[in-house]
């Protein structure tokens, strides 16, 4: 398949059947994608971090992984991952009361959102944004277990490959986050790439 774009802010949904991955790449080393996967006939059955870590052993994969549903069942496995493996599974999609926090006064694009709308685009109706596995998110935890917007540790062109453990509907947003400097110290949000493989 041709690389498509995941426009900066913005959110884009693929559908994997069993045994296909997709590469997301951080095109231009700086821009956190917000990823979930769903079951195609069950948008109650989804890929879960909370239950991923706790199945994995560890605060986020490594190479070689599975992540797992929300019924702990095998969704998707990092294949490859050519950054330095930093991607934040504790953090929660932004949404528009996250930049009301923030101080907007107006409506903020948010990942929340790009998930709904994303999913949209493939004629399904969704309305819950389940935890993200955040790509490229770098949350470092401090001595007094603070939790810190940190910089992505990413270069242009970091990429991971995600195989579908089974058939599955994968969603990506671009992060917004023009705020804190989630998106790098320029705190300008870009676009990112994908493409199916396999």
């Amino acid at each position: 398949m041709s690389i498509e774009t995941i426009p900066a802010t913005r959110g884009k949904a693929v559908r994997l059947v069993a045994g296909q991955a997709v590469e997301v790449i951080n095109t231009h080393g700086a821009q956190v994608v917000d990823t979930w996967a769903f079951c195609p006939d069950d948008l109650g059955h989804f890929m879960s971090m909370e239950h991923t870590r706790v199945e994995n052993g560890r605060l986020m994969p490594a190479i070689g992984q599975t992540l797992f549903t929300n019924r702990r069942e095998p969704m998707l496995v990092l294949e490859a991952d050519t950054s330095p493996g930093i991607h934040d599974t504790i953090m929660a999609a932004c949404d528009r009361w996250r930049y009301e926090h923030l101080g907007c006064t107006e409506y903020h694009r948010n990942c929340a959102d790009n998930m709904v709308e994303a999913l949209a685009e493939l004629g399904i109706d969704a309305h819950h944004a389940p935890q993200p596995l955040n790509l490229f998110m770098n949350i470092p935890i401090g001595a007094d277990f603070s939790l810190t917007q940190g910089v992505p540790t990413t270069k242009a062109g970091d990429k991971v490959v995600l195989r579908a453990a089974r058939d599955c509907i994968v969603v990506f947003s671009a992060c917004p986050q023009d705020i804190t400097p989630i998106n790098g110290v320029g705190r300008k949000p870009t676009e990112a790439h994908y493409r199916v493989i396999g």
